[in-house]
């Protein structure tokens, strides 16, 4: 759970409080640009360090989106309570590739375990330039 020092009066949530609520879900949803038509993508995730990492195969989200501009959402809301939040990070994709053997293995042995059926051989790391989250609710 979000601490409340983290959320400012406006709603807004820090770079930090974007990062724990970011490392507390597994799937989010990933936006690129694919022949001047946005595209968005569910995918499986996990958190190294600040780099959002998931798992794919040759496709969209490979041919649109490496060394791209990109943005990657997470968000959770209760209808019952009408109360929410919204994380927004954006950046650029990076494949990691066995030219940079460190990285390949420690994100080899990260928990990301894609639902979408087919093989997912591809390991990508959205590395981000700017966070954004937002806490909605009714007025108190």
């Amino acid at each position: 759970m979000l601490d409340r020092d983290t959320v400012a009066r406006n709603g807004r949530i820090d770079r930090d409080g974007c990062l724990a609520l970011l490392a507390g879900e597994v799937v989010g949803r990933l936006g690129v640009i694919d022949g001047g038509r946005p595209l968005t993508f569910p995918v499986n995730y996990v958190l190294d360090g600040t780099d959002i990492v998931f798992r794919t195969d040759q496709g969209t989200k490979l041919d649109a989106g490496l060394r791209s501009p990109v943005s990657f959402e997470v968000d959770q809301v209760d209808r019952a309570t009408s109360t929410g939040w919204s994380v927004l990070v954006t950046g650029r994709l990076e494949e990691v590739t066995p030219f940079d053997a460190a990285a390949l293995e420690r994100v080899r042995g990260l928990p990301v375990d894609p639902w979408a059926d087919g093989p997912r051989r591809r390991w990508v790391r959205l590395v981000p330039d700017r966070f954004t989250g937002r806490r909605v609710g009714p007025a108190t």
